[in-house]
């Protein structure tokens, strides 16, 4: 096997974990996070009738917070269930047969199984493996990196697709309407219809040291929103007020990022979250984020009707693909 993957790594590890996966005294989890106090996100409604209430709340948490939870969306809680399931069904499988879905190296593509995502920056490394593919629109489905087994795993994700629709087709409608837009203008500068949904599956192994590990370090997503369901093992944390703090997930909700392609879009009204993972020494965390971006070949920057001489634009123009790369590989934007 090339690559080491952390749930191998994890099996092995009993009491102390490997130095690559200790972070530096300004990232530990234990040195940087503000204890005792949990970061009570916005939770709004969406299926509020007041449409004015909904927008308020979701223009105030994406412009405050750039992260809020989402309850009464339309999704069955069925559907997540069984999502969850053969998520976490494929990560138990034998290693050689979740190696059938890994990337191979070299790959421009993001899709497949994997442990390292982008250049690591001081050698360090994610206490996380992954499993990248699209979901939606099918003119962009690779059913290579979609696993075969359990069985039932392509029929799940394609029904959490069929019902995701509705909840971004709301968010962005609200977002829209709270940058005094037209309904239809937020999506449409995402590309509409050819919006892609690129699901990733974290699984975070049981860590010894959950004290010096991350299992997603800092970052802001690139996307354009993020939908997110965990298991029920917390460990999302949030960047306030240049403080790290635990931030509590509520049961059957779903979890909305603000992403780098809204910030830019809403010439920096919303804000994109700062965020990262932790781990824990008694439960594997595994979460299921879904990123809606524009196309690849589609330019986004500042919507023309927010930008005049009183405000002018706060980001430049770029292909999507463009702007992934310079963040992936930690180059100038």
């Amino acid at each position: 096997m090339g690559v080491e993957r952390v749930q191998e790594i994890a099996n092995f590890s009993k009491e102390t974990i490997p130095e690559e996966f200790i972070r530096t005294t300004y990232e530990q989890p234990a040195l940087t996070t503000v204890q005792g106090t949990v970061l009570e996100v916005p939770v709004i409604d969406l299926s509020d009738p007041d449409e004015e209430k909904v927008v308020r709340a979701i223009v105030d948490a994406s412009s405050n917070w750039g992260m809020f939870q989402v309850v009464n969306h339309g999704i069955p809680h069925e559907t997540v269930r069984k999502l969850k399931e053969v998520g976490k069904a494929f990560f138990e499988l034998q290693p050689h047969e979740k190696e059938a879905y890994a990337k191979s190296p070299g790959s421009q593509s993001i899709e497949g199984y994997g442990t390292k995502l982008q250049r690591e920056v001081e050698g360090k490394k994610a206490w996380v493996d992954h499993l990248f593919h699209k979901i939606w629109p099918p003119s962009e489905i690779n059913y290579q990196f979609w696993p075969k087994n359990p069985p039932s795993y392509r029929k799940n994700n394609e029904e959490y697709a069929k019902h995701m629709h509705g909840v971004v087709d709301k968010l962005f409608r609200c977002l829209s309407l709270g940058l005094g837009l037209e309904g239809n203008e937020m999506k449409e500068a995402m590309g509409g219809d050819n919006m892609v949904y690129l699901l990733k599956i974290n699984y975070y192994p049981q860590c010894p040291r959950p004290d010096l590990a991350l299992g997603v370090p800092a970052h802001t997503d690139m996307s354009a929103i993020t939908i997110l369901v965990p298991n029920d093992v917390q460990g999302l944390q949030a960047c306030k007020d240049d403080h790290w703090y635990d931030v509590e997930y509520i049961p059957n909700a779903l979890i909305v990022h603000i992403g780098d392609q809204v910030e830019i879009v809403s010439n920096g009204k919303y804000k994109s979250v700062l965020h990262r993972a932790k781990v824990n020494k008694e439960k594997t965390r595994i979460s299921w984020p879904v990123f809606v971006e524009p196309p690849s070949d589609l330019e986004v920057g500042p919507h023309p009707k927010l930008v005049n001489e009183a405000n002018p634009p706060k980001f430049k123009s770029k292909k999507y693909s463009q702007y992934c790369f310079c963040k992936l590989n930690k180059t100038p934007k």
